[in-house]
């Protein structure tokens, strides 16, 4: 099925698909590098962070602008070239963005 998300379980699994790669949506646009950083920028402010891999989460921990968005453990899924971050281990709300 087309509309099926698959989860991304591993960093290896993770990394594979972004690296060299951006991450967009409308206003948004992010590199997550192998090496752990988060840079881009959303809406015209610098977002920048670091993340980690904890069992089968995508862990960040994010500043917007001077706004401290905090660490958060998030499940990540795959269908085709959007990747799906769903906030509090999947338990919470989610964002897709493109992987371009």
């Amino acid at each position: 099925m087309a509309d099926e998300f698959s989860i991304v379980d591993t960093r290896e699994s993770f990394v594979s698909l972004v690296e060299g790669r951006e991450l967009t949506r409308f206003g948004i646009r992010l590199n997550v590098t192998p090496s752990g950083e988060i840079v881009g920028r959303a809406f015209g402010s610098a977002v920048t962070g670091q993340w980690d891999w904890d069992g089968r989460y995508f862990c960040r921990d994010l500043f917007y602008g001077d706004e401290d968005l905090g660490p958060n453990c998030q499940l990540v899924q795959v269908n085709g070239n959007t990747l799906r971050f769903t906030s509090d281990r999947g338990a919470g709300i989610y964002a897709d963005l493109r992987l371009r």
